[in-house]
């Protein structure tokens, strides 16, 4: 068989439409307008008409499925997750929380968490859905705080309550409703939602629900602060159900209709699973199996175990989590050919995927069902909830986002020779932030325009049809001693790219420095492999410092500047770090994404090693190994 990443190796058919965009020149010599002119269907009044619509056509379907304390699955069917957001929307109106007020949710993805959140939107009051980090680690509470400050609620939820109460109890105002699952403590006001999901929904249900219009504020999803202190983003249902129309506009009817099975851990408080997963899976009237994993150590074996049970139509992830499940298949056939057994396409965010990984990946797939699989992506962010493109074609490689979806306009703005200011205006941005009325009027330009603050450049400038590429967040950017400007993203990429599979991932240093040096997280599954049998065994810390680690990380490093010898590109030193990314000093955030800025900031002394004179101890410095090897 030939190599499975050439072409004479087909890709699994995708049932979407042709990709169409039109590009003019409308604000500058150097700068574009790009946007699909294919119309755009009427979106839905609210998401919670498509719940309605499953409960009806589709009643015994499972909608969620999620484990219990015994590991087995739970199932709440589209006809029994109706019955109980219908309830817990009269419990609502019962205490008189309605229209205008808002009901917060301090824990992650479950069964409750949705019923909680459809519930909300049918009663037409807005919820938002809070990080648990805020709740639960130390270095959050003043997050929360300011969460709670700017929200107000009038209901708060926590899926255990013996978990949550002391960040209950420091927030809680004496009128709020307080919720939980189960573990409620002793003596306190708190109330069993199974015992709200008693309560019979009423004719008052219907006629909250019938008033819910476009502009209804449906929930208030809190930024991850990987650039600064989290802000309330507002999301209309206008935006949630644009988002869906968006799609329908995309993918045939035979697509939109398929009821997909799909796996993901990715948190609901943020808008890549929350508005994307989530709603296009109700959109479909497909089963969600909410994964009890996540791509960290100790944590992934969760998401293996279910991958041996699941086997999804489709599945999105962070490319950490694609290195780890490629380097689990590998290992196992029995988990590979489960995996594959019923996939139509993969997705990627928040970075671009190792094409070291994406080669790798693919082998798999042939191995499996004789095709490649079609690895797709886009980009958004929060304040479009989240759509502004998507790539749904198959492609060679990755690190490609698309081109603009339908009802959207892309204002590309010239910011050098090959990057381009992305800016977004459409029925599916944000009309602001909560309570900041001045954050919100800088947010836009004088044309409407979202300003999202990242750079992309065009795959083909002459033909843009193929799309774009992400290169980086402008904010990350930065200039070497000499003036040489860095761009960030693309170095990171290519870098983890070139260092794969034995990194995990990298953060790039070098602001008012005279070279550019790499922080290094290893994979360690991948260079245990290259360690002698009777060293399997070492620990993290002891891995880093073996020779023929060491070895393999430098030489990959000095063929990385041999293909980019430029200083704007070029690595001159390395340091491998033993202690994982921290997400309690939000150095990863809830959705696995490494925070450059952070990491930066809170290892400012592996920084200052990495830069002494000598590069003695753990620095690898590509200068002297140059010279080494030259001798």
């Amino acid at each position: 068989m030939a190599e499975t990443d050439s072409k004479s190796v087909p890709f699994l058919p995708l049932n979407a439409n042709e990709p169409l965009v039109e590009a003019v020149r409308r604000y500058g010599e150097s700068d574009w307008l790009l946007y699909d002119p294919r119309p755009l269907g009427a979106p839905k009044n609210s998401i919670v008409d498509y719940l309605i619509y499953w409960a009806e056509h589709a009643p015994e379907r499972p909608m969620l499925c999620a484990r219990n304390k015994n590991g087995s699955w739970n199932h709440v069917t589209y006809s029994k997750m109706h019955s109980s957001a219908s309830s817990f929307a009269q419990f609502l109106i019962d205490h008189e929380i309605g229209p205008g007020q808002r009901v917060v949710i301090l824990s992650g993805n479950s069964i409750e968490h949705a019923i909680v959140a459809l519930g909300a939107m049918m009663a037409g009051v807005t919820y938002a859905p809070i990080s648990p980090a805020y709740a639960l680690m130390p270095g959050g509470k003043p997050k929360l705080k300011s969460v709670f400050d700017a929200v107000r609620p009038s209901l708060i939820f926590a899926q255990n309550g013996r978990l949550f109460e002391g960040a209950i109890e420091e927030n809680r105002t004496e009128k709020a409703n307080i919720v939980c699952a189960d573990e409620l403590p002793d003596g306190r006001r708190y109330q069993r939602l199974d015992q709200i999901l008693e309560t019979k929904a009423t004719a008052d249900v219907e006629r909250a629900h019938k008033a819910v219009g476009p502009d209804t504020v449906a929930k208030i999803l809190f930024s991850s602060g990987s650039t600064g202190w989290p802000k309330g983003v507002i999301n209309t249902q206008k935006m949630l159900c644009t988002n869906m129309a968006m799609c329908d506009a995309m993918w045939s009817d035979e697509e939109n209709y398929f009821p997909y099975e799909t796996i993901s851990w990715m948190p609901w408080n943020h808008t890549m699973a929350g508005n994307g997963l989530f709603n296009r899976s109700l959109r479909q009237g497909g089963t969600y199996y909410i994964d009890d994993g996540r791509p960290l150590p100790g944590e992934f074996s969760k998401t293996i175990a279910n991958l041996r049970e699941i086997s999804p139509h489709s599945y999105s992830d962070v490319p950490a989590g694609y290195a780890m499940l490629t380097d689990a298949m590998e290992q196992d056939q029995d988990l590979r050919d489960s995996f594959f057994k019923n996939l139509r396409f993969v997705q990627y965010a928040g970075a671009s995927l190792p094409l070291d990984v994406w080669r790798r990946f693919q082998k798999l797939s042939v191995k499996s069902l004789g095709m490649r699989m079609p690895f797709l992506t886009g980009y958004g962010c929060t304040e479009t909830g989240p759509l502004i493109t998507q790539l749904y074609w198959p492609v060679e490689g990755s690190g490609f986002i698309g081109i603009p979806v339908p009802g959207i306009e892309l204002k590309l703005l010239k910011v050098d020779e090959n990057r381009f200011e992305a800016r977004a205006r459409g029925p599916n941005v944000t009309p602001g932030y909560l309570g900041e009325t001045e954050l919100t009027e800088n947010a836009f330009d004088e044309d409407g325009f979202y300003r999202t603050g990242d750079a992309v450049s065009f795959v083909d400038p002459r033909k843009m049809v193929k799309g774009l590429r992400f290169d980086s967040r402008i904010v990350e950017d930065f200039k070497l001693l000499s003036g040489t400007f860095v761009a960030v993203g693309t170095v990171r990429a290519n870098v983890v790219s070139a260092l794969s599979p034995y990194v995990s991932d990298i953060v790039v240093a070098g602001e008012n420095r005279p070279h550019i040096g790499a922080l290094i997280w290893l994979n360690e599954a991948a260079c245990k492999r290259l360690v002698p049998e009777n060293e399997q065994g070492v620990s993290a810390e002891e891995l880093v410092n073996i020779p023929v680690v060491r070895k393999v990380i430098t030489e990959k490093l000095l063929s990385y500047n041999e293909d980019n010898p430029a200083s704007s590109t070029r690595i001159e030193r390395a340091i491998i770090l033993t202690e994982p990314p921290s997400s309690e000093h939000n150095e990863i955030t809830d959705k696995g994404y490494i925070n450059q800025r952070a990491v930066l900031n809170r290892r400012a002394d592996d920084v200052k090693q990495l830069y002494a004179e000598g590069a003695a101890g753990s620095v690898i410095s590509l200068s002297s190994a140059v010279e080494r090897i030259g001798q």
